[in-house]
């Protein structure tokens, strides 16, 4: 609508540019267009080791005291 996703690639791209090795980088998402573009960008860059193979998803007791935390879809990569 307002090129978020573009905005979320180009910051894709340059936030592993911008750490230190061995820092991390963590990204929520709550959509599956923007979880997709951040599982392909990880994959993509090998400067990034990927530490969450799946998604990490709030669990039942977050998602009931708060609804809309539940399609947020959380991944975490450290960069070598």
């Amino acid at each position: 609508m307002n090129d978020e996703l573009k905005s979320l690639e180009i910051a894709l791209r340059r936030i592993p540019g911008c750490l230190r090795s061995g820092a991390r980088m963590a990204v929520i998402s709550f959509h599956s267009l923007e979880d997709r573009r951040v599982k392909e960008a990880f994959l993509a860059d090998e400067h990034l080791k990927i530490l969450t193979r799946r998604p990490v998803r709030p669990e039942e007791k977050e998602i009931a005291a708060n609804p809309r935390a539940r399609s947020a879809k959380l991944r975490v990569a450290e960069k070598r």
